[in-house]
Formats: structure tokens, sequence, C-alpha cells
């Protein structure tokens, strides 16, 4: 069973959400201030959805905090301020999805189960174990490690090492990798990918990865 933390301050959306999701049989945790959340990071629940508005701290400090001492974890993050505003930011900070209230609870839940999918569960029977001298990527436990050491990355930089690792030497464009990072229904810009590439880059100096002006980027292979 899956553990969901939500943190909404509006009482009666945040028991509306809970009931919801509750119905697809996951574990509900609910908050309505950011306080008790920032505590309950180091419980390392399976998901966050997190209200960016509250009323005692920023959420992106909560939103901060988990991704500084759990980077593995996806965030779903809400707001009902200006939408590209908050959208850029929080992709930005490492969540890995965005939805602007309004919004239907259903599509909450439908984006859960597509996020909870996409990281924990797949169709393929063994992950590989991928060289990318000096790193391997271990696509079973969704890390990365250099010798002994293990290399923190939120989902969103490890997805884009394991697109890396899979295309080896070819040229992805920016709409590659979006489509497969982020999904097809990925409504913001293509400044996140640049941002994402900047990010792996200082984690994974040593992958080789070009920019092809106009296009995408390219891995070189090793």
């Amino acid at each position: 069973m899956f553990r969901i933390y939500l943190v909404e301050d509006e009482k009666n959306l945040n028991q509306i959400l809970t009931s919801y999701l509750e119905k697809e049989g996951w574990e509900i945790r609910s908050f309505t201030e950011g306080e008790p959340a920032l505590q309950a990071v180091k419980e390392r629940p399976n998901l966050w959805i997190l209200d960016i508005m509250l009323p005692d701290i920023d959420g992106y400090q909560v939103l901060r905090k988990i991704k500084e001492d759990t980077p593995e974890v996806p965030v779903i993050f809400i707001s009902a301020r200006d939408a590209d505003i908050d959208r850029i930011i929080g992709l930005e900070m490492g969540s890995d999805d965005y939805l602007a209230k309004p919004f239907l609870p259903r599509e909450l839940v439908i984006r859960t189960h597509r996020l909870l999918e996409r990281v924990y569960t797949s169709t393929e029977p063994v992950k590989p174990v991928i060289n990318l001298h000096p790193y391997l990527l271990d696509d079973g436990k969704r890390e990365i490690r250099q010798g002994s050491n293990i290399i923190e990355l939120t989902t969103k930089e490890y997805d884009l090492a394991l697109l890396f690792a899979k295309h080896k030497g070819q040229a992805l464009s920016r709409d590659q990798i979006i489509n497969f990072v982020w999904g097809e229904n990925y409504v913001g810009t293509d400044r996140s990918v640049d941002d994402l590439i900047r990010r792996i880059r200082k984690k994974l100096p040593h992958l080789r990865i070009e920019t092809i002006y106009g296009f995408g980027y390219r891995m070189i292979a090793q």
C-alpha cells in the first residue's frame, strides 16, 4: 500500500481530497499546516501532494526540505497563485507535477496514479544495471553510484540520466526529453529542460552531455 502525505490548508478541500485518495486504497496522512509536514519528511512517504499557499510557512520551504532530505520521493504541488510562475519555480526545485486550483479531485487521482506507476512500477521483468563510466546506473533500485557512493538525485534528474543512458550517442530533442521526463501533457516551457540539464551536469560531472544548439542534447558514449 502506498503512503501519501497531503498538505492542504483548506479544511474542506483537504477532507474531500483525502476521501478521494483513500478510495484508491492508499494510506493518506493529511496536514493543514507546513510545520508538522516539515517534521514528517523523515518518515519518507511514497508521494507528497503539497499546496504552496500555507498559513504558517511558505510551501516552497516544505518542498525544499523534501528534496534535500528525500530527493527520490515524488511531489505533486498545487497552487491558486499565478500558474506560470508557480509551475516554473516548483519544477526548478524538483517537483514532479503541478495542478492549478480549481481542479477536479478526480484529476488529482489520475495524476497520482500515473506518477506512482512511473516511479514505483515497471513492466520490465528485470531492470538493467547500465555502465556510465565512472558511474553505474541501477534501474532496479533507481539509483546511480560512483564506486560505493550513492549520488542523490531527484526523480526527474534520475529519469533524465536514464533517458541518456538508454540513448547513448543519440541526439535527443527538447520535446523528446520533455515527453519522457514530464509526460506528453506537460504545458510548461523548455526552460525546465535546460535547468534539469544544468543540475545533472553539476551532480554527474563526468557525464559528457553535449548541447546541440537549436535542437537539444546528446550524451557522448564512453
